[in-house]
């Protein structure tokens, strides 16, 4: 159990870039229908503008950006929790991904 507990802490890094991977994968979908209904005023340009922004470039910077604050959050934990913790997340966002047919 010791060298689990020593190999997920030093990993926290990639668990948590997955872990936030995850959620926008399962919420990608949701952010993509609500941009489509605030930008179907607007151009075909503006439009596809928009929707590369935020794809691309928000979502990667948000990756980047929330990886290292979840890793040092969940660095803070103890052993028996961060195993627990981060097995229910990931069962979580599974659950979360069938149930919105993503999965």
């Amino acid at each position: 159990m010791a060298s689990i507990n020593s190999w997920v802490y030093g990993e926290l890094h990639s668990i948590s870039t997955a872990l936030i991977a995850c959620m926008l994968v399962v919420l990608g979908s949701d952010i993509n229908q609500l941009l489509r209904k605030a930008m179907r005023r607007h151009h075909f340009v503006v439009r596809t503008s928009v929707f590369i922004l935020i794809n691309a470039f928000g979502f990667g910077l948000a990756i980047v950006k929330l990886s290292p604050i979840v890793a040092g959050q969940l660095a803070q934990l103890s052993p028996a929790w961060l195993l627990g913790l981060l097995s229910a997340c990931f069962v979580f966002i599974g659950t979360w991904a069938q149930r919105n047919r993503h999965v």
